[in-house]
């Protein structure tokens, strides 16, 4: 990894059904952008928020941030991130794929996908967190948090918003305390030129069943290598939950 190049890009679109304008939210005395991209700061020497919006972009101006417009087209973060990349041209090995809404990020959890990159055969990294079994099964359950399941070498073998693996002859209810499940963690780190590829590749079937865009890269077969963090960061999806991580925090 040390002779390894990375640049993060925090892809931002001020649209959003549940949460219209959620980059420039502010926690606090600044906006939930600069957050990202000053956490980000702490581990990585190259940040940069790729945008659509214009006021997304002069507010990461403001701050002194690094930011390059991209097209408004875009299907995923990951396409984003490909664009970004060409326009800023540096030229770095590994882009890091960083998520806007996650303003509580921690420099470990960077480090953690970044030392997946110290197997020379990885092209594709993401992260995942044990699930912690006092969250009881509802939680587990919940198919806004995607599962994963590994091999031996910690790739990957498939993500789904179904709890997975299915445990045979255990009552449902006691599934969480009776296995160690993975849950995924949403950052992504690819090889420029694995970054290239993927993001020239049709919608798959799997990903439009389960609304999960590495379920194409797993069907091309791409192997995503998997690193474990414990950082139990704080995604933001609505204003509720802006004002409830506020509080929790106590953030002035």
């Amino acid at each position: 990894m040390a002779n390894l190049k990375f640049i993060g890009i925090i892809p931002a679109r001020y649209a959003s059904s549940r949460f219209p304008g959620k980059p420039l939210a502010h926690i606090g005395s600044m906006t939930m952008i600069e957050r990202v991209w000053r956490q980000v700061s702490l581990a990585l020497d190259n940040v940069w928020v790729a945008t659509d919006d214009q006021r997304i972009y002069d507010a990461v101006v403001g701050f002194g941030g690094n930011v390059v417009m991209t097209s408004a087209d875009h299907r995923s973060g990951t396409d984003r991130c490909r664009e970004a990349y060409e326009k800023i041209g540096s030229g770095e090995d590994v882009v890091i794929n960083i998520q806007g809404d996650e303003p509580f990020i921690e420099p470990r959890q960077l480090q953690a996908i970044m030392s997946c990159f110290d197997d020379d055969s990885t092209e594709i990294a993401t992260l995942v967190r044990r699930f912690d079994p006092a969250g009881g099964y509802e939680r587990l359950a919940d198919p806004n948090t995607p599962k994963v399941v590994v091999d031996e070498q910690m790739n990957a073998i498939y993500f789904s918003r179904s709890v997975i693996p299915y445990l045979r002859n255990v009552p449902v209810e006691k599934w969480h305390e009776s296995h160690v499940f993975y849950t995924h963690v949403g950052m992504y780190a690819y090889r420029a030129n694995a970054l290239d590829k993927i993001t020239q590749l049709p919608q798959s079937s799997l990903e439009k069943a389960e609304s999960l865009e590495q379920l194409r890269w797993l069907q091309n077969g791409y192997k995503i290598k998997v690193g474990v963090t414990d950082c139990q960061s704080i995604g933001i999806d609505t204003p509720q939950d802006l004002e409830n991580a506020i509080k929790l925090l106590d953030i002035k």
